[in-house]
């Protein structure tokens, strides 16, 4: 059973960056789509960037584009999410999830992928 455990999330101010970290276990993560995604109370749980397998092709939401990096680490089993020029509007729950669906493009509804993590709070204020 593949588990994902997320960490670094936390309280920082409008501008400042955080670096997210999603730990894979349990199956052959390596070989599958991992994203990240972001929900808020009352609001649809939305993608924010996804990463094929060898870490070749991303892809992001527009609200992110240019501020966060997602990036992989297959020998370690770990997806990571760098977010720069944070805002308010970032403020959400942080979800890491695998997709096991292999055709392009990289899926971008939650439904397509199919374990998650109990999610990281990121608050940004200011």
């Amino acid at each position: 059973q593949v588990q994902l455990v997320e960490s670094g999330g936390g309280l920082v101010q409008a501008g400042d960056s955080l670096r997210l970290s999603c730990a894979a276990s349990g199956g052959p993560v390596s070989m599958f789509t991992m994203g990240w995604f972001r929900q808020t109370p009352g609001k649809e749980r939305e993608f924010v960037a996804g990463i094929i397998w060898n870490g070749g092709r991303t892809n992001y939401a527009d609200a992110v584009e240019g501020r966060f990096t997602i990036s992989r680490d297959n020998s370690k089993s770990m997806v990571y999410l760098q977010m720069n020029s944070l805002k308010p509007e970032d403020t959400a729950v942080y979800y890491c999830a695998l997709s096991r669906i292999l055709s392009t493009p990289i899926p971008i509804m939650a439904n397509e992928y199919e374990y998650w993590g109990q999610g990281t709070q990121v608050t940004v204020w200011g």
